[in-house]
């Protein structure tokens, strides 16, 4: 007896093959076409602005969360136009399927080439942030890759308006609609039948907490490309500018407090603790932020006790006091998660030795740790800062989502 077909999973076995198909157009597609139908889709968003508002008006209305959540859902004139404006951005970039990466000739006369191709089809699960759902199409089409996206519950009518953005931009350029294709429910049991598509996704990549991404890496039967959470610190070394540190920490941590690359701790070396924190604290409570510290921070300023393996993603820091650029590498190397960490010191020698310590995907030298992200790169938007203990790749751009091949061109040899 034929048993019963989920209907999640004849979804994806359906839309699935049809994301493949339209993949092999989009691979075969000029980049000139590629690109017309991410500026297509910039303008279909500015052009649905007022639908995409009001879309995201009913999920902000439905939250429930912090307010650093909610900044996350939240969706404004301005942040559609980023939305559209990383598109045109992503456009403008150098084509990552052009061109021989690498050529050398045998000694028996053949002439290898590595080249760059697509991955093939992707899918994207993320959770509160709808401009996930645009960085990610334009990466994807870009990079020639099909997308499935899965957004969260939370931020769904304003993902599928974003969506409808996006098809109107492809259909503009002649490029199947099935290259980006949208989950059909919020389900949590969709995410589950994405991990075990073998054979319809070739690669899942998750962008939320951590309990998103530990439940992709455990249950995932495909290829996973996963970032850890945003364990983020800033060190002020003992050889800091003052003004910079305040300027710096303040905007590292409460620029946008809910983003994976804000601080979440800060280390003030102890030669200048005494001076400088109670200046940094006075600083960031004047913005909102409440600060907790370990006994050294404690005896200088009162403060609640901290806590170094959370990832507030709100207006929280943690804060200790640190014996010089080892034990910064050492808490960091305890405590971090290898996304993004920071110095800020007028000594060069004790920067790249800092820099060169790190394991983290992004290191910093005076500068903000919310600096990273894909559009400040220059990659125009990004899915996601890709990290790994044994592997940190920083923010994931087009040219990140190719894998290569080789072509191999001979005058007629024959193996011995």
């Amino acid at each position: 007896m034929d048993m019963p077909i989920d209907p999640i999973d004849q979804w994806l076995q359906t839309e699935g093959a049809a994301a493949r198909a339209a993949g092999r157009v989009l691979a075969m597609a000029p980049a000139a076409q590629r690109d017309a139908a991410l500026r297509a889709g910039a303008a279909a968003l500015r052009q649905s602005s007022a639908a995409i508002l009001a879309a995201n008006a009913r999920d902000v209305a439905a939250h429930t969360g912090t307010a650093a959540f909610r900044d996350r859902l939240l969706l404004t004139p301005e942040r559609i136009e980023a939305m559209a404006a990383g598109l045109e951005t992503v456009a403008d970039l150098p084509d990552p399927l052009a061109g021989v990466l690498a050529e050398w000739t045998r000694p028996n006369g053949l002439v290898i080439r590595r080249v760059a191709q697509p991955i093939g089809v992707i899918g994207m699960i993320y959770e509160s942030r709808p401009n996930v759902g645009a960085d990610a199409a334009a990466i994807c089409l870009k990079s020639g890759n099909a997308v499935i996206l899965r957004g969260g519950s939370d931020s769904q009518h304003s993902a599928r308006a974003i969506d409808q953005a996006i098809s109107a931009g492809l259909r503009a350029a002649g490029l199947p609609g099935a290259c980006v294709q949208i989950a059909p429910t919020a389900d949590r049991a969709f995410v589950a039948a994405m991990l075990r598509a073998t054979g319809v996704i070739d690669l899942v990549i998750p962008r939320g907490g951590k309990s998103l991404v530990e439940r992709v890496q455990r249950e995932a039967r495909v290829p996973v490309l996963a970032h850890a959470e945003g364990l983020n610190h800033t060190y002020i070394h003992a050889e800091a500018d003052f003004a910079m540190a305040r300027a710096v920490l303040a905007n590292a941590k409460m620029r946008r407090t809910g983003v994976c690359g804000a601080t979440e701790t800060l280390l003030i070396d102890a030669a200048i603790a005494d001076a400088l924190l109670p200046v940094l604290v006075a600083d960031l409570a004047a913005l909102g932020c409440e600060c907790r510290g370990d006994a050294r921070a404690r005896a200088i300023v009162a403060m609640a006790a901290a806590d170094f393996d959370t990832e507030w993603l709100d207006a929280v820091l943690s804060v200790a006091v640190v014996d010089g650029l080892e034990a910064a590498l050492a808490h960091i190397a305890r405590h971090g998660s290898s996304h993004t960490d920071a110095i800020i010191t007028e000594n060069a020698e004790v920067a790249q030795a800092f820099l060169a310590g790190i394991d983290s995907a992004v290191g910093l030298w005076n500068a903000s740790t919310q600096f990273c992200d894909g559009g400040e790169f220059g990659f125009g938007a990004e899915i996601g800062i890709a990290t790994g203990r044994i592997h940190a790749r920083g923010p994931v751009g087009p040219a990140q989502l190719t894998s290569f091949r080789y072509q191999v061109i001979g005058t007629g040899q024959v193996r011995p």
